[in-house]
């Protein structure tokens, strides 16, 4: 079978969307990440699913792959990635509390959370969004679709505007890697390493 055509419809309709991107936000989340950075506050990031594959990725690139040549290191944190501590609040407590149990305590002036929901409507990310807001941390929510209830009420969206989970996922790793270019060469003056 040739799926050409099919290729083609799927990779016209991403250039589409990467057109559509609100770039202002995009340097917007920039600023706040690099703010961030400085005063050497904490970014907790998270998401369900392939979005939660999402969260882990950012923080190796930025933990690791821009921390690797700058003399502070960003300070991300994904809350999806401990497993047993996840599954534990999920079964003792309820799975629509597993992100905002772990922030709770937890979260210091200054700090800022991820929430990466396709729907933009997952309920433990929204929780755990509305926490942060109530503690005063600055939220930035990447979704797709509509951008359900995460882009009403997070301070910075990100939105992916498709109805194609698989597209408003390459995007939002798109943001990873179009601000880990850049901070390359903004924050780590390795020209190199960038596009």
């Amino acid at each position: 079978m040739d799926f050409q055509s099919q290729i083609s419809e799927y990779l016209n309709k991403e250039i589409e969307v990467l057109r559509a991107l609100d770039t202002s936000a995009i340097s917007e989340v920039m600023n706040l990440l690099v703010k961030t950075f400085e005063a050497e506050r904490t970014i907790y990031v998270f998401g369900n699913g392939g979005s939660a594959a999402t969260a882990s990725h950012y923080v190796n690139d930025f933990n690791k792959g821009i921390s690797e040549y700058t003399e502070k290191k960003f300070r991300f944190v994904c809350l999806n990635d401990n497993v047993p501590t996840v599954l534990a609040i999920a079964n003792d407590i309820g799975y629509e509390e597993v992100y905002r149990f772990q922030l709770r305590g937890r979260l210091n002036d200054g700090d800022i959370v991820i929430g990466i929901s396709g729907s933009g409507n997952s309920p433990n990310i929204i929780n755990a969004v509305n926490y942060a807001k109530e503690r005063g941390c600055k939220v930035i929510g990447l979704t797709g679709f509509d951008g359900g209830e995460l882009k009403k009420i997070c301070d910075i969206s990100l939105h992916a505007p498709v109805n194609s989970m698989q597209i408003t996922e390459d995007v939002h790793m798109i943001f990873d890697h179009l601000i880990m270019a850049i901070f390359y060469k903004t924050l780590c003056n390795k020209e190199h390493l960038s596009y």
